[in-house]
Formats: structure tokens, C-alpha cells, sequence
């Protein structure tokens, strides 16, 4: 009994009055966007959403009595029993919004996707948070937190997920606040601008680009000006002789090749080179460059060929939104002409009429940020945002003053994966991302996403309630 009353006295209820907050908001809108002007109906959706609040709270009072060390010692089991559904979603599952992941019973739903995130912060944090893990100097436990990271990713992209999946890119930020490269974000950065230059830029003006970043950057790191000159010469030599070819025997081939050919040439000349002097630093240029150039490649290939038509449409809406306003980009269309008629205090509760006529799809879901702003206007709008802004900074202070690295690596796990949904979903509604479907924590309609999200927030609290004890 005087543990119990500790753990409530430590417990951070400042978090636990902005989560408060920010489910009644949800639950607000999900009342006005699906209300029908009939009596109250718990078959409705936001009654089926009390009804999963309720569940939830009675959730997190038991939370209250577990004993800590039982969220440790049980992250692989859980991880292990959420692979084992993810693969099992791809086999009976059911199919909603064009993605596999759903699991049906009677008029309730549950989504393994999202339970997967709380899965792999518990399993990473399980595994980075040992004492003599050493991200930046081993590889072999770099690549198993990565593997660990990688596999529920790769599984919920085979359910056809690319949101949910796309957010498992937050523990990247995690590892690097437990020493991870400062490097292998520039990587990933440099991997995004590759990514948004295939919409804009031709193949080989891509190519040409990154291969003479690539000598610029050799002549920096190595300070062998003539070397980067000579392998200039040596592409445009091979180039040249390629394009001799092609006009002596009337080949087809095109300049994107060509390129590609003489730089994967010149690579491998350098690659061998720095290998046999052990200059790594010198090695790796070769190697990222063909990487940046293979995922051009790969880029284009999944683009045209294994995304869905309707996929292909939204992330080309994203950088033309002008094209297409009636079809594929109507529901962002729409939903901006929500949030602007909302003005700057909001048409008020129930009054919203894109809400009330059911002019965006999804407007209880990943669109709720826009009932927000049609009926509570910016006022509202940036009350939201507040809020979330600081959940994050709050969680993100619980997480420094944690004595144990497990309860580090969970705390920022949670902060950057909240963060990373309600930006992405807010970018979203208002046109600056594309359409992914991921929903906006404790505000969206879903009980899978109200779980998972308040079991993320309560597990680290109830972590946090024993900040000076060291878990894992």
C-alpha cells in the first residue's frame, strides 16, 4: 500500500492533464463530425469511442500496480506476439483503405500496426539500454537493433501501409540520442532529397548531380585535388566512348545508363584502391554514392511498378496539387477550405458545415485536424498544436532525468513518435504531405490507435513514477 501511494505521488500528472485534454478534444470532434442530430447512439462512431476511453482508463489504473521491471522482461514476448500478428494480418486480415491490416471482430477493429510501435520501443530500449551496448563503436549491435527496427517495418509494407510504416523512421532519431553517427542522419537526409528530386529532375541530371557531389566530396575528406579531377575525366572519357558506340552500332541506350555505367566503373577502380590502403573514409564515398544512385532506381521502379495507381496519384498530388482538385486531391482540397473557413475563432461546436455535409472523407479519422479548424478556428487550431508541442517537450524532459537507459530509450521513443504522427497528419490536412493515412494521436477516431498511444504514455509514466531505479 505505500508503494502503490509513492508511485501515485511520483506519477507526473501534468501529462497525464494534457493527455486528458487532448482525448476530450478528440472526442469533441468525433461527437460533431459523425453526430446525425439523433438521440445519443453508442453504435455510433462516437460512441464507440467513449465506449474505447472508458476501456482505456480502467487500462491505465491498472498500469498503476504493475511492478516496472515486468515492462523489460516481457518486451520480447510482446515483440515476438506482435511480429507473429503482422504476419498473420497478411494472411486473414482485412482489407480497409487499400491496406491489409485489419483485424475484424464483430463491429470492432484492431490495427497490429499500431501496437507494433509500442512493441519495438520496448524491444529496442530492451536492447540498446544494456550497459555495455555501444552503438557507435559496434556493428554487429548496431545491425540488430536495426534488423529489430526493420522487420515490423518491412511487414507492415506488405500490408500496404506505407504510413504506418514510414513512422518506424523515428527510431533513427532515438539511436542517435544513444550515440548513433551524427552521419547516418545526413545520409537519410540526402536519401529524402534524392527521393524528391525523382518528381522534379531527370534520371541523369539526378545521376550527374550526385557524381560530382560525390568528387567534391572526395577532394574534401581525402585533399587529392588531381585524383578527383582524373575521375572526372575518366566518366566523361567512358561517357564519350559509350556514346560512340551507341552512334556506330545505333544502339539504344540512354545517358542515365551511360552514366551509371562509367561511375559504377570508376567506383569499383576507387573502391579497390582505398580497400587495399584501409582508407574506410575514402571507401565509403564509392559506396554511397552507387547507394544514392540504386535508390533513384529503386525509386522509379516501385514508383511505376508496384505502387497502386491511387498511391502513384497522392504523392503526385503532393508536389503538383493543382492537377487533380476533383479526384484525387479533393479530400486535401477540401479539407483545406475547412480549416480557412473556420477563420480565426471557428464557426463553432456543431456548426461546421464541410462537417456537418460530409464534405472531406475521413473527417472523424486522419482528417480530424480539420473539424478542429473549421469549428474552432486558429484559435483552436493552435491550441492543438500547443498542446502537443508540449506533451513532446514534457516527455522528452521525463526521458532526460531517467536514471535508467531503458526508460531513456522508451521516453524518446514516444516523444519522437508522437511527434512524427501529428506532424506528418497535420502536413497532411493542410496539403504539405502526402495522403498516407496515419491518425492524429488521442484526437483520431480508432480504438487501436487510442490503446496502443495511451499504453505508450502510461507505460513510460508508470517508468517515470521510478525514475531512480534502473530497469532492464
Amino acid at each position: 500500500m505505500l508503494q502503490s501511494s509513492k508511485i501515485v505521488n511520483n506519477f507526473d500528472w501534468i501529462t497525464v492533464v494534457i493527455y486528458l485534454i487532448l482525448v476530450f478534444i478528440g472526442w469533441l470532434n468525433i461527437y460533431s463530425s459523425s453526430f446525425d442530430g439523433d438521440s445519443f447512439d453508442f453504435s455510433a462512431r462516437y460512441g464507440k469511442q467513449m465506449i474505447m476511453i472508458v476501456v482505456v482508463v480502467v487500462l491505465l489504473v491498472t498500469i498503476l500496480f504493475f511492478n516496472a521491471q515486468l515492462f523489460p522482461a516481457f518486451s520480447i514476448i510482446f515483440y515476438a506476439f506482435i511480429i507473429f500478428l503482422l504476419i498473420m494480418v497478411l494472411l486473414i486480415g482485412d482489407t480497409t483503405g487499400g491496406s491489409k491490416s485489419w483485424f475484424v471482430i464483430g463491429s470492432f477493429k484492431i490495427q497490429p500496426s499500431e501496437f507494433a510501435k509500442l512493441a519495438t520501443a520496448l524491444i529496442i530500449a530492451k536492447t540498446a539500454g544494456r550497459e555495455n551496448f555501444r552503438l557507435a563503436k559496434n556493428l554487429n549491435q548496431f545491425l540488430i537493433v536495426a534488423g529489430l527496427i526493420f522487420l515490423p517495418m518491412f511487414l507492415i509494407l506488405l500490408q500496404g501501409d506505407a504510413g504506418s510504416a514510414l513512422v518506424f523512421i523515428a527510431f533513427i532519431f532515438v539511436l542517435y540520442r544513444e550515440g548513433l553517427s551524427f552521419w547516418w542522419l545526413i545520409i537519410l537526409f540526402v536519401e529524402i532529397l534524392v527521393f524528391i528530386a525523382f518528381f522534379f529532375l531527370d534520371t541523369y541530371l539526378i545521376y550527374t548531380i550526385l557524381t560530382l557531389a560525390a568528387l567534391v566530396t572526395h577532394r574534401y575528406n581525402t585533399g587529392n585535388f588531381k585524383e578527383s579531377i582524373f575521375a572526372f575525366l575518366l566518366i566523361i572519357v567512358i561517357i564519350t566512348v559509350q556514346a560512340a558506340i551507341v552512334v556506330f552500332f545505333r544502339a539504344e541506350i540512354n545517358i542515365s545508363v551511360m552514366i551509371v555505367i562509367s561511375v559504377l566503373f570508376v567506383s569499383m577502380l576507387a573502391f579497390i584502391k582505398y580497400l587495399r590502403k584501409m582508407h574506410f573514409k575514402a571507401v565509403i564515398i564509392p559506396v554511397l554514392l552507387l547507394f544514392y544512385m540504386s535508390s533513384v532506381y529503386s525509386t522509379a521502379y516501385v514508383y511505376k511498378n508496384i505502387l497502386k495507381s491511387h498511391q502513384q496519384e497522392r504523392i503526385t498530388i503532393l508536389f503538383y496539387p493543382e492537377k487533380d482538385i476533383s479526384g484525387v486531391g479533393y479530400q486535401t482540397h477540401q479539407s483545406k477550405i475547412a480549416i480557412g473557413s473556420g477563420g480565426f475563432y471557428g464557426k463553432g461546436f456543431l456548426k461546421g458545415t464541410q462537417t456537418k455535409y460530409d464534405f472531406v472523407p475521413e473527417q472523424d479519422t486522419d482528417y480530424i485536424f480539420c473539424t478542429v479548424g473549421e469549428e474552432w478556428g486558429f484559435v483552436g487550431t493552435t491550441f492543438v498544436i500547443l498542446l502537443f508541442t508540449a506533451l513532446i517537450f514534457r516527455i522528452i524532459y521525463l526521458a532526460e532525468r531517467q536514471k535508467s537507459k531503458f526508460s531513456r530509450i522508451f521516453g524518446y521513443s514516444l516523444a519522437l513518435i508522437i511527434f512524427l504522427h501529428y506532424s506528418v497528419n497535420i502536413a497532411m490536412t493542410i496539403g504539405l504531405a502526402p495522403v498516407i493515412g496515419i491518425p492524429l494521436p488521442f484526437l483520431s477516431y480508432g480504438g487501436s490507435s487510442l490503446v496502443s498511444f495511451s499504453l505508450f504514455l502510461f507505460i513510460f509514466l508508470r517508468l517515470d513514477a521510478e525514475r531512480e531505479s534502473v530497469f532492464g
